[in-house]
């Protein structure tokens, strides 16, 4: 269920990334998700029981198997927002991965980069990871990228990538890592 509602609100939930849009309810139960939809810019079913998605994620378009530079997903989980990357990131698809990585830098707090299902990496791709860095970085937060792949790990590495921000054998060590470091910065946790 995406949309949950009370007698006054109406709270959408994205499928995709869980980020969550309120807002008055001023129409009947027929018509309570099609004003919310669209007021905010989401996609997604005009009935309450439909999926959902959120402005970003509807930007990002859905991640199908096989295309290059996709998206498989943005997630939410508690001080890191994670990015699932698929397929080769270039020139030609790196604007996919420069979309997600600002709505990761959107939502505050560390930022990972799961390069776990990709295999090639360009100038255009790297230079998306400096920025998000400097970016978290600003925020006061990290950036980590999580990748298996022994030619991104050397790219990361020839390039001095893995100086600036830390680079993990997979998304758990990496979100682990992130998590650690958030509850560290906050003593009240």
């Amino acid at each position: 269920m995406a949309v949950v509602l009370d007698d006054h609100l109406v709270t959408l939930t994205c499928d995709n990334c869980g980020d969550t849009v309120t807002g008055p309810r001023t129409h009947s139960e027929a018509e309570v998700v099609w004003p919310l939809v669209s007021e905010h810019g989401w996609s997604g079913s005009p009935l309450a029981d439909g999926p959902h998605r959120c402005a970003h994620c509807t930007q990002l378009g859905p991640a199908a198997a096989g295309v290059p530079g996709g998206i498989l997903g943005i997630e939410h989980l508690g001080a890191v927002t994670v990015v699932t990357v698929a397929g080769d990131v270039d020139l030609d698809t790196g604007d996919t991965l420069g979309i997600a990585l600002r709505h990761a830098a959107d939502m505050g707090g560390h930022v990972l980069v799961d390069l776990g299902r990709t295999d090639l990496l360009d100038s255009t791709a790297l230079g998306l990871l400096v920025r998000a860095h400097r970016g978290a970085t600003e925020r006061g937060a990290l950036l980590c990228v999580a990748s298996t792949s022994p030619l991104i790990r050397q790219v990361l590495r020839v390039t001095r990538l893995d100086e600036l921000f830390p680079i993990a054998d997979n998304r758990a060590d990496a979100l682990a890592r992130l998590q650690n470091h958030a509850a560290a910065a906050d003593p009240s946790e």
